[in-house]
């Protein structure tokens, strides 16, 4: 497994699997990896010859009082558990490598990222378009795998691909839980037990408002209180639980068609996100 730290030699590695006509599948991350992450792995290795995965704690999508500091970093780890899945390639830049210091060029998606994480971390989803279209342009990918619970944001990743013509295949992977049905996430580390423990109301909330749907239930402010009570029940404080469209991300009224059920809580100073897809 290479690990490859600038963009040139990234490039140069996947033109060189691609003059071979081996195809590049691509995981963008932000370290700390679990198996989430490596289920992103093993979907890229299925449809490509090869597999990069990135690691790049992005500066740019983080607010100004949020955890960039504090965001998990354990390079040795993610290291260990790419190569123990096959990975070909690391990509690891630094900052420096992916900024210019007068960087003042950006990518902005400005429909589906009105609602949801996008109207309560401003500025977010410009970091993340950003990035990630540098990070096509660097590994220059035919196909590249986003998880589903991120679910806003691989929508957004979606658009901004169609929107840009990048020649890649957007797929975007199942939601993985832990076995009590907690979403995975790198965050997750910095719950303490009674805290984890509390944050299962996220889960337990959505499966029961789909439980609530497949009986019938369509009105939006009963699925939403549905999740909503119990994560307050737990102590959870809540930064949205929202329907919205699946094809526009617009409050729906009702669970009428394609709809996502999404939520941002924090227990304690930590926020989780997760979702639930309908109809």
């Amino acid at each position: 497994m290479m690990i490859l730290r600038t963009t040139a030699e990234m490039r140069r590695q996947s033109r060189a699997w691609h003059r071979a006509d081996e195809t590049v599948g691509f995981v963008p991350t932000m370290g700390y990896l679990h198996a989430g992450h490596m289920s992103l792995v093993r979907e890229a290795a299925e449809r490509c010859d090869r597999v990069v995965v990135s690691i790049f704690v992005n500066p740019t999508q983080f607010g100004p009082n949020e955890d960039l500091a504090a965001y998990p970093r354990d390079f040795a780890r993610d290291e260990a558990l790419c190569r123990e899945a096959g990975v070909d390639a690391v990509f690891y830049p630094a900052v420096g490598e992916m900024y210019a210091a007068d960087h003042s060029t950006w990518v902005v998606e400005e429909s589906l990222t009105r609602t949801l994480c996008g109207a309560s971390r401003p500025g977010h989803f410009r970091g993340v378009t950003t990035v990630v279209a540098k990070l096509f342009h660097a590994v220059e990918p035919e196909v590249a795998v986003f998880g589903r619970k991120d679910a806003q944001q691989a929508l957004v990743i979606e658009r901004m691909a169609r929107d840009l013509d990048f020649a890649v295949e957007i797929v975007v992977a199942p939601l993985v839980r832990e076995p009590d049905g907690l979403a995975m996430s790198s965050r997750n580390k910095y719950l303490d037990a009674d805290q984890r423990q509390r944050a299962l109301a996220i889960s337990r909330g959505l499966a029961l408002a789909v439980r609530k749907y497949e009986r019938g239930e369509r009105d939006a402010a009963a699925l939403c209180a549905t999740v909503a009570d119990g994560i307050r029940a737990a102590g959870g404080e809540i930064d949205y639980v929202e329907l919205v469209s699946r094809a526009d991300l617009c409050p729906a009224a009702r669970a009428e068609g394609p709809v996502l059920l999404a939520v941002a809580a924090r227990f304690g100073a930590t926020r989780l996100i997760d979702n639930v897809f309908l109809g």
